[in-house]
């Protein structure tokens, strides 16, 4: 039997928060945050439907948002230049970091949530220690010569897309540096689940997906449209297909082995579909457009099927 792709509509959320920038799945897929154009992040459950808390603050848009391990805190970034910690149960803000010269653009934990990692227009990464709560980062990696606009983490590596057309890994064990030049400036950049790849967005409507450890060109997907805007790809939970938004209000579905489009997912009124999560254990996908959420799940199958 073949994966169960999230290629069914199951439902249609309006945020309320302006245009929504980024959606994201927390850590176990139970819930999701939303980063609006009205300076909030709101906090969903998006299987009820429900709104669970807004948090605010920011001077100006929110551009990304992430939640802990344990779901006790969440971290947020945006046009203000700066980062910011929240206490989710309080919708509290703990602390506001600042140091980048330009919007943050993207940030994550680590695995641990000991630190936030943030990238800025200002090419820059940033390292934030939440257990000593100061101000000021603990590292600052500069090499990128353009944008950051996306980063991501394993165990040990700091996974980083930049406008330089350059993804970058960073091993935190002994301090080496991999960059891999894609030849296309890169929006968006994440490892798969085995850890052994990349897939990259690159801005001539192309996924890239490399070797992570020697760089080599695996496979290439095309049929999507990304050539002005920041459009995010990733995995199935399963690794078995990639996802990427589009430009054409559209969601395209790869197979990763073979490269052949299985599905398109019609974002009907939407120009720009910007922003995508995967569940991280299920078949289920969130995709952000316009000021809206859709949650895509596998077809149901009726009795006769599953006997």
């Amino acid at each position: 039997m073949g994966e169960e792709l999230p290629t069914v509509l199951k439902s249609v959320l309006e945020c309320k928060q302006g245009a929504v920038r980024a959606v994201r799945f927390n850590v176990d897929g139970g819930f999701c945050l939303t980063c609006g154009s009205d300076k909030s992040v709101k906090l969903w459950n998006p299987h009820k439907r429900t709104l669970l808390k807004t948090y605010s603050g920011h001077g100006y848009e929110v551009l990304d948002a992430r939640g802990s391990s344990d779901n006790s805190l969440i971290a947020s970034c945006g046009m203000d230049k700066s980062v910011m910690l929240w206490n989710v149960t309080t919708g509290q803000s703990m602390i506001k970091f600042r140091g980048h010269a330009a919007r943050v653009n993207t940030l994550c934990f680590n695995e641990e949530s000991t630190v936030v990692i943030s990238g800025s227009v200002d090419g820059t990464i940033r390292i934030w220690d939440l257990r000593s709560k100061r101000k000021d980062p603990i590292q600052i990696l500069d090499e990128a010569k353009d944008s950051i606009m996306s980063v991501a983490v394993s165990s040990y590596e700091i996974l980083t897309a930049s406008l330089d057309c350059y993804s970058r890994v960073y091993d935190i064990r002994n301090g080496q540096l991999s960059s891999n030049c894609l030849g296309e400036s890169v929006s968006c950049s994440a490892f798969s689940g085995d850890g052994h790849c990349i897939l990259s967005s690159c801005m001539d409507s192309t996924l890239r997906l490399t070797d992570k450890d020697t760089g080599e060109l695996l496979s290439e997907y095309r049929g999507h449209t990304s050539k002005e805007y920041r459009v995010e790809s990733c995995f199935t939970a399963s690794d078995t297909h990639v996802l990427s938004g589009s430009e054409n209000g559209y969601v395209y579905c790869w197979h990763l082995l073979n490269g052949t489009l299985t599905d398109r997912l019609e974002h009907k009124g939407s120009h720009v579909v910007h922003s995508l999560s995967s569940h991280p254990t299920e078949n289920l996908l969130l995709t952000a457009t316009l000021g809206q959420i859709w949650l895509w799940g596998p077809e149901e199958k009726s009795a006769c099927e599953e006997n």
